[in-house]
């Protein structure tokens, strides 16, 4: 049953069949009494093993990779069609001719007419395309050239060589921040600086003076950032940590009997970390500058450091550990007078690695930076001497995704943003354009899905594509001045994915969060033989983790919750709060607070979808993740045990204190009593129902005692688990063949309750 769902009735299916049957377990077998085929049969097994490879290469028309000629206002790419056929399309961007198609089997009748060689059409490859003069096609193909016209379609030999093409651009280039010289040697060339004996040494060039800037040998590492003027340089100053090491038994070792240990570094919340400081020395008064360090005294990380033009200054990002602390300091060359120029001090932490951008505009005395103390991600133009904001540059419910360009000349920024339509959904990615003073915002794309850009060479053109789950690729030609269209490239074609057997496409469900106000966005995944009389287990695919947004925005011929779906199973994926993308506030639930993993606004979402999916059974619903979803899906089970009746948690960080430091004090700050709080192993004791544990042995993402501990607290509360352990396997384990098949088998067993027929 394909692309119907919207069609679905709802006559109180639910709950006439839970009148006619008293337990789920027995759903097995009053089928066959029925006399109707049974879920999780041989049969379904076999659609559901067979999509992933059935639905590879399926998907026509999907890929523009256009090939562009030299001069930037043509060209050309190649579409995949069904049957194995193909065709090139040429396109004139600038006279907007439109498109001229050219056939594969054209093209392979005139290279066979003219090599004697008998060629396919799918193995045909053009070099090169153009347009001459004459209005004629050039085309390169086989290492012959042809011309082509375009009224009579035919192709003559053609003598002159053509250009060569080139791919356009992804997002991105234009302005470079201007950092200071780093190195040894001084700009001016007359000095180098040196670690000797655990001291800096200053040595001019001539090699008449030498200077001792230390004499406690207590300088381990040396990076040296000079002045334009070579008058001053600074040293970032390194104290080791505690190094960290992780030890494993791999069991099974390929080449050699016996079993060997395997060790890592790996450092964890709380552990003691390497502090690196700049230290400011001055050549004229051959001495250290002391900087009072008050400003910057906790570092997680000291970077970006950069001197002013002038050389009375320098800047550098202070992160401070725990991330609640992120800032610019300044310090003067002349006395090591340190100020704080730009800071966020949020009463939450700053999302330093998806949400940090900087731009220093040299010669203009600006800095752009990237905030969320609206309560939303935008970006701000400061002036550099005076940290004062000037402007804003994007504002409005909504956030940027990220910055692909600057450019002073113009004064504009060219970024991606998310949110912005109200009708869309909020995660779409879109690509926009706006000047510094926050004036003159152009839309570059319109399409309601998520989108990518490819600019041409001379960025006067790109090609943008854009999809949802629920609708294939669509590619368009337009401007880069307004945005404007061009042309419309080309649609997918999805009709041999459509005539796969046990292929459907996903579909878009939004319900209202634990606020009551905030839209919560999800996708369900059915079975292509759906039955709306009959009921469904509901499985959660979850995964929480803080840094993103895990419900997928573009289409995919394949999605992994397919194979479990066809099973069998109603399949939901939802980004609840406490996921990244959103506004701050519907991020900052997660502050130490991961045990939270939005489950307050997935088991609503659940609810709602199975008011309009009566077949949806939501008396048995399962749910299963892979590391932070390994961690979130234990969860479920641990603090939702009337919701979740079976979860299949895959090498899950069920304690931050066992997992990476960068990550787990991204979310929940210093090390305190909230970590114990939130950690599986502490509630492992209020289990019930049916879990399976999955995990590699040398697992160096997570820690794999991780999932160790969880077993032990969970033997010593003398709870019934299961348990695969496999040899050798790293991170993401139960991604393999072998762990999915046991875990379609755990659901079946214990959501439909039937012994799997996989034979």
């Amino acid at each position: 049953m394909k692309d119907t769902r919207s069609g679905f009735s709802q006559p109180g299916i639910h709950g006439h069949w839970h009148g006619c049957f008293i337990i789920a377990r027995l759903a097995g077998f009053l089928a066959l009494a029925t006399g109707l085929p049974a879920q999780g049969t041989l049969e379904d097994y076999q659609r559901a093993s067979n999509l992933r490879k059935e639905a590879d290469g399926k998907l026509c028309r999907g890929k523009v990779e256009a090939r562009w000629v030299v001069g930037g206002s043509q060209f050309w790419y190649r579409n995949e069609l069904p049957g194995g056929r193909s065709q090139f399309v040429f396109v004139d961007a600038v006279n907007c001719r439109g498109k001229v198609v050219v056939a594969g089997e054209k093209v392979a009748a005139v290279l066979q007419r003219e090599t004697g060689r008998k060629f396919e059409p799918g193995e045909v490859n053009v070099e090169a395309m153009e347009l001459d003069g004459d209005g004629r096609i050039l085309v390169h193909a086989g290492g012959r050239a042809f011309c082509l016209d375009p009224e009579s379609g035919e192709f003559i030999r053609h003598s002159g060589k053509l250009s060569k093409p080139i791919k356009g651009s992804k997002p991105g280039g234009g302005h470079r921040n201007r950092y200071s010289r780093k190195g040894s040697v001084s700009p001016d060339r007359k000095w180098k600086v040196a670690l000797t004996e655990g001291n800096i040494i200053g040595q001019s060039l001539d090699g008449k003076t030498r200077i001792s800037f230390t004499d406690n040998g207590s300088v381990e590492k040396l990076q040296v950032y000079w002045a334009p003027d070579s008058r001053h340089f600074v040293a970032m100053q390194t104290i080791a940590g505690v190094e960290h090491i992780v030890h494993a038994v791999e069991s099974s070792p390929e080449k050699q009997l016996q079993p060997r240990l395997k060790s890592w570094r790996y450092t964890k919340p709380g552990d003691r970390i390497s502090i690196t400081k700049p230290r400011l020395f001055s050549l004229v008064k051959r001495r250290e500058i002391t900087i009072d360090d008050r400003l910057y005294a906790k570092p997680w990380q000291i970077d970006r450091l950069r001197w002013a033009l002038d050389s009375s200054r320098f800047t550098f990002i202070y992160n401070q550990r725990g991330h609640q602390v992120l800032r610019i300091v300044e310090v003067s060359a002349l006395d090591g007078a340190a100020r704080t120029l730009i800071e966020e001090i949020p009463d939450t932490f700053v999302n330093y690695f998806q949400k940090q951008f900087v731009a220093f505009l040299d010669g203009r005395e600006e800095i752009i930076w990237m905030s969320e103390r609206d309560g939303w991600n935008h970006l701000y133009l400061f002036d550099a001497r005076t940290g004062e904001i000037k402007s804003r540059i994007t504002g409005g419910q909504w956030v940027v995704r990220g910055v692909d360009r600057v450019d002073p000349e113009k004064q504009q920024v060219w970024f991606r943003a998310c949110g912005m339509d109200g009708d869309q959904d909020p995660y779409h990615v879109h690509f926009c354009r706006i000047n510094f003073d926050g004036s003159g915002l152009v839309r570059l794309t319109e399409g309601d899905g998520t989108h990518d850009v490819r600019y041409s060479p001379d960025r006067r053109f790109f090609i943008d594509r854009y999809s949802r789950v629920d609708l294939p690729p669509v590619h368009e030609l337009r401007r880069s001045d307004d945005g404007g269209l061009v042309c419309r490239l080309e649609e997918a074609d999805i009709s041999q994915l459509q005539a796969i057997e046990g292929w459907s496409m996903p579909q878009r469900f939004t319900a209202k969060g634990r606020d009551g106000k905030t839209d919560i966005w999800g996708v369900i995944h059915f079975p292509s033989n759906l039955d709306p009389s009959r009921t469904y287990p509901v499985i959660e695919k979850i995964y929480a983790g803080p840094h993103g947004q895990y419900v997928p925005k573009r289409f995919y011929s394949f999605f992994t919750a397919m194979d479990l779906a066809e099973i069998g199973f109603v399949v939901v994926v939802i980004d609840g709060m406490g996921t990244n993308w959103r506004s701050k506030a519907f991020l900052d639930v997660c502050w130490k607070n991961l045990k939270d993993a939005g489950f307050p606004d997935r088991i609503p979402w659940i609810r709602e979808a199975a008011k309009k999916y009566s077949f949806m059974d939501i008396s048995n619903v399962g749910i299963y993740g892979g590391s932070a979803g390994g961690q979130n899906a234990l969860g479920g089970m641990l603090f939702y045990p009337g919701f979740y009746k079976a979860a299949a948690a895959d090498c899950g960080c069920h304690d931050n204190r066992m997992d990476k430091i960068h990550w787990n004090e991204g979310w929940m700050g210093l090390m305190g009593p909230h970590y114990a709080e939130n950690s599986n192993v502490t509630h492992a004791h209020k289990l019930e129902g049916k879990l399976l544990l999955t995990v590699g042995e040398l697992d160096t993402n997570v820690d794999p005692a991780s999932t160790m501990q969880v077993v032990d607290a969970l033997i010593k509360a003398d709870k019934d688990f299961d348990l695969v352990v496999v040899p050798g396997a790293g991170h993401g384990v139960g991604e393999t063949p072998y762990l999915r098949r046991r875990r379609q088998d755990f659901f079946v067993r214990n959501l439909l309750g039937v012994e799997p027929r996989r034979k």
